[in-house]
């Protein structure tokens, strides 16, 4: 498990639910098949979009990563040296600053990357690697999830139609 699944698995789930719910209708009715679909992909990105922000999750997740990034600051004996989440927007990047030479420079970057839910770990004086803001990356964990909710639903609706025909 990592954090991201820790805290964003509600929204893959209801984002495969409101695929199987919007293929149902979707496969089943020619004139307004898209439109169920359209408003399926609408409630998932919506849904995801509120669980991110309104809700808190991604505040959430700034402070989890910061306590455990702190831990194991103190653990290796450099409490001087401060880890930040990188915001506006969240993203998945920890940015260091503090005191400290090349070689303690390169071994917590090595170190922090092991710490749950952290993408990229970057020194503050660095360039900045492209990482997908945390949004971003919930948003397409949702259409994904809708993906699979439809081919769940797309399997179910074949089934049904290969049983109807059998109905006399």
């Amino acid at each position: 498990m990592n954090l991201l699944w820790d805290l964003y698995w509600p929204v893959i789930v209801a984002a495969a639910v409101a695929g199987v719910i919007a293929g149902a209708f979707g496969f089943r009715r020619k004139k307004r098949g898209r439109f169920s679909l359209a408003a399926g992909i609408a409630a998932s990105l919506l849904l995801a979009w509120i669980w991110h922000g309104p809700i808190g999750t991604a505040e959430r997740y700034v402070t989890s990563v910061e306590r455990q990034t702190r831990h194991v600051l103190v653990d290796w004996e450099m409490p001087s040296v401060r880890a930040v989440v990188a915001r506006d927007p969240v993203k998945r990047t920890l940015i260091l600053s503090g005191p400290a030479d090349d070689f303690q420079r390169a071994e917590l970057v090595r170190i922090l990357n092991y710490v749950p839910g952290v993408g990229n770990v970057r020194w503050a004086d660095s360039p900045e690697a492209f990482t997908l803001p945390l949004l971003v990356e919930t948003e397409l964990a949702a259409l994904i999830s809708f993906g699979i909710g439809l081919v769940l639903a797309y399997l179910l609706e074949l089934r049904r139609r290969s049983r109807a025909q059998w109905s006399w």
